[in-house]
């Protein structure tokens, strides 16, 4: 995929929009899956406790837990991608396109298969034993792996980013200019995550161990039994 494709970044915005649709037209799913990404962003605030606990890591696992993680309304943010997909491949590098294309398809991703995972709930607030069934019930082992996969992609590019001392300062620049245009939510998010990743001073440990913690949690997700308890050092016991 050509993550720099304006085409290929307003497919995967459309797709995000037809969820949060689909969302609307059945009763209380839309409510299911909001709760449900509050009890995601609960979960990853439980596997990263020391994380967020460390001086070095904190700011990136906070970023991670509040842009990529978390139960808020991007509605806003989508609305201005999509209305100057153009613009951007035209004013931002083709790095940065790069990183919010990554962005798009991560989203929409995972927006699917939140909205599947609130249809299987069959309950307003998740639990340990509900989350799990649903997760189960829902299967898609390639695309969750796919999910990591580009969350740490994004990581990435923001980390690669940060060697580019030019480019913080151009970022800089471009804040009037992005704001004029009506990408205000986009430039704050790239200066967010520029300004986190540059001031972790190296990010292969941290990208390192939410690669480990992810896939082991979703590993033992789709192997756990329906009554399974978690023991020891299992992944479900981060599950609130």
């Amino acid at each position: 995929m050509d993550f720099a494709n304006a085409d290929e970044i307003l497919s995967q915005l459309r797709e995000v929009e037809r969820q949060r649709t689909l969302r609307e037209a059945e009763p209380g799913l839309a409510a299911r899956v909001e709760a449900l990404k509050a009890y995601q962003q609960r979960r990853f605030a439980r596997t990263y406790a020391d994380l967020l606990a460390t001086p070095r890591y904190a700011a990136a696992t906070r970023f991670f837990l509040e842009e990529l993680y978390g139960p808020g309304d991007y509605t806003r943010r989508d609305a201005q991608f999509a209305r100057v997909v153009p613009t951007l491949t035209r004013l931002f590098p083709a790095e940065v396109v790069a990183t919010v294309g990554r962005l798009a398809l991560l989203h929409a991703i995972s927006e699917r298969l939140d909205t599947r995972m609130g249809q299987l709930l069959g309950r307003d607030q998740p639990d340990a034993a509900s989350y799990r069934r649903a997760w189960q019930a829902s299967g898609e082992a390639a695309l969750r792996q796919q999910q990591i996969d580009l969350c740490l992609a994004v990581g990435e590019s923001l980390e690669q980013l940060t060697r580019k001392p030019l480019l913080r300062q151009a970022l800089r620049m471009m804040r009037g200019p992005a704001t004029a245009a009506g990408m205000g939510e986009l430039q704050r998010f790239l200066e967010s995550g520029f300004d986190t990743f540059r001031e972790m001073r190296g990010a292969g440990e941290f990208l390192q161990t939410v690669r480990r913690r992810e896939e082991a949690l979703a590993q033992a997700l789709f192997a756990a039994a329906p009554a399974a308890c978690p023991t020891g050092d299992d992944p479900l016991g981060q599950l609130p």
